[in-house]
């Protein structure tokens, strides 16, 4: 286990500035992504909203490391994840109003992102255990938060990656709070890196707000699981926002546990400081980058406001070929509901 920690030149961390600059284009839109999201559901444009300010290096930084035919799963909080990797911002902001993922036509190796706590840890360890049925290089990265490596999906997905030579990646976005319980409360162990050794893998821990080093630390990561041995990384970051839009952090956290205060700086405001030391953006790639990001975000909106509100009655046709009589009592009971109220009247935020 070992630790990456702090800026490096471009040419000490082996990164082009076109490479760079990408990195830096990215955490730029998901940023507003993530500002634009927390707008539109405050006015119940979309439902429930996980925010992930903060974490911006952590995730941008895994998705640019990762293989074209690299397989992705993602956790509700991995929007910039998946937004750097490829998913439209359109599929996102459908989701977040009823609609299935994807909702467009793309072929990013994205699974659907999980809502339930670590269970996509398993499938994950599934896809990579059918990959070596298979001859090709892909490799899984599956993201997921400090309270994840609580439950048992997290242990068991671990064990059999590790017995079977699994070629996954476990992301480990380590933010500084499960919801409201510190890391003291989550476990006893040094650190979440360390728990790999149980498993007989390697485990790392990196400075999540470095999209440098996240970079860097996982594309080795990816390498070495494609050699068929799994590593588990902790990304060393923090959540400076709400544990989703129904969350109110200030009933818990009005005195952080022990942060260290460079977990805490904004990884935007840092990497476009050492950017500008290393005479890679100036003022005008700035404020084009934001630009670029802003018209994005608006075309996402009018695309996604452009569709259909999904017929409630779609939950449940696909869920079973032949549903069961208590599904149908549901689907019954939400019919009769329906015929009763106008939906369009409902306040259903």
């Amino acid at each position: 286990m070992y630790r990456c920690i702090g800026e490096r030149s471009l040419d000490e961390a082996g990164v082009s500035v076109d490479e760079a600059r990408a990195l830096f284009r990215d955490m730029v839109r998901v940023r507003r992504f993530d500002e634009r999201s927390l707008a539109l559901q405050r006015r119940g444009w979309m439902s429930g909203y996980p925010p992930f300010k903060g974490q911006e290096a952590s995730q941008v930084g895994a998705a640019h490391a990762m293989a074209d035919d690299d397989w992705l799963f993602p956790t509700y909080r991995s929007n910039a994840l998946q937004l750097a990797r490829g998913v439209p911002p359109s599929d996102i902001f459908l989701f977040r109003r009823g609609h299935a993922e994807y909702h467009s036509e793309h072929d990013v190796p994205v699974f659907p992102q999980a809502v339930p706590i670590a269970t996509q840890i398993p499938h994950a360890t599934g896809a990579g255990m059918a990959r070596n049925y298979t001859d090709n290089d892909e490799a899984m990265l599956v993201c997921f938060g400090d309270g994840a490596t609580s439950e048992g999906d997290f242990h068991e997905g671990l064990n059999f990656a590790g017995v079977f030579d699994a070629p996954v990646v476990f992301f480990c976005e380590n933010n500084g709070w499960a919801i409201s319980l510190p890391q003291d409360r989550q476990t006893a162990s040094d650190s979440i890196a360390v728990k790999a050794e149980a498993y007989g893998m390697e485990g790392v821990q990196i400075d999540g707000n470095d999209p440098l080093a996240v970079y860097k630390m996982v594309e080795d990561c990816l390498r070495s699981a494609r050699e068929g041995n799994p590593v588990l990384v902790e990304s060393l970051t923090y959540r400076q926002g709400a544990h989703t839009t129904a969350d109110d952090p200030s009933r818990y956290r009005d005195e952080d546990p022990d942060v260290p205060e460079w977990r805490k700086r904004d990884p935007l405001d840092r990497y476009e400081e050492y950017l500008r030391e290393q005479g890679v953006v100036d003022d005008e790639f700035v404020e084009s980058v934001y630009e670029e990001a802003d018209e994005e975000l608006a075309a996402a909106v009018k695309k996604a406001e452009s569709v259909d509100d999904p017929d409630p009655a779609e939950l449940f046709d696909s869920v079973f070929a032949d549903a069961p009589p208590n599904l149908r009592k549901q689907e019954a009971e939400l019919q009769d509901f329906l015929t009763r109220h106008d939906p369009q009247e409902l306040d259903l935020s």
